[in-house]
């Protein structure tokens, strides 16, 4: 189970998805080599060796980046599990080398800051939650 969040472009009048037209397409976040090269030297432990999919691991947490195969790419999905708030600031750390922002799947609402850390912490607590009704530890996932 991974809480998931979307980086791409979108101006700042748009608070959360229910604010985008259905017809509306992102601005690209660049091409291929532009996107992988600004998240290498931004992110230099991000492991891009299947660019379609790449990995960020943490000290408590890992991100899978879902990039596919498109060039340009317009939005990257990333697959947040684990715990710790500093994964957020490896998060904003990407939207900023990408020039672009962090939205929260979940709650359908734009993070503005890597210190917003409700949507983080609200979906540990369903994980936990859940893990513990299927008779798990609740133990991070």
């Amino acid at each position: 189970m991974s809480w998931d969040v979307v980086l791409f472009k979108i101006p700042d009048d748009f608070a959360s998805i229910a604010d985008i037209p259905q017809d509306y397409k992102p601005v690209p976040l660049g091409s291929r080599v532009e996107v992988e090269t600004a998240l290498r030297k931004a992110v230099p432990s991000v492991d891009l060796s299947d660019p379609t999919w790449g990995t960020l691991e943490g000290p408590t947490w890992s991100i899978e980046l879902n990039i596919g195969r498109a060039d340009p790419i317009e939005t990257i999905m990333l697959h947040v599990r684990g715990g710790g708030d500093d994964v957020l600031v490896e998060i904003f750390t990407m939207a900023a080398a990408l020039d672009c922002r962090v939205l929260d799947c979940s709650s359908g609402d734009f993070i503005v800051t890597p210190e917003a850390t409700d949507g983080w912490h609200g979906f540990q607590a369903f994980r936990d939650r859940a893990a513990w009704a299927l008779g798990g530890s609740g133990a991070q996932q």
